[in-house]
């Protein structure tokens, strides 16, 4: 029903400054909330940054004030705007989107992408 494909991951200087985009496809959707996810070697999968469909935001401690989250739902697209990037944002970032139930919406699908690599060298 949903297709999610990540880009911009790579190669980065710590300091330096990256953006991740992230573009749902398929047909008969309806998408809510869209978010980003990481995964570090040695840890569990956590939450970076979500927005809901008008554009509220929320975001982990650790990248508040480094991170923007941003969608154009027109092209139903989620950015993430990483700046001040620090060797611990290593990891594997993954696109998240929920597409509520035509009859429930607190029943749905919830979505991922295959991820994109980022790592952040010293």
């Amino acid at each position: 029903q949903v297709q999610l494909v990540e880009s911009g991951g790579g190669l980065v200087q710590a300091g330096g400054s990256l953006r991740l985009s992230c573009t749902a496809s398929g047909s008969d959707f309806s998408i809510t909330t869209m978010g980003w996810y990481r995964q570090a070697p040695g840890k569990q999968r956590e939450l970076v940054a979500a927005i809901s469909q008008g554009g509220s935001a929320n975001y982990a401690d650790s990248v508040k004030g480094r991170f923007t989250i941003s969608r154009d739902n027109a092209r139903n697209t989620v950015y993430l705007q990483m700046n001040s990037l620090r060797p611990e944002d290593t990891a594997v970032y993954y696109c998240n989107a929920y597409v509520p139930s035509d009859f429930d919406p607190r029943v749905g699908m919830d979505y991922w992408g295959k991820g994109t690599l980022l790592t952040v060298s010293s």
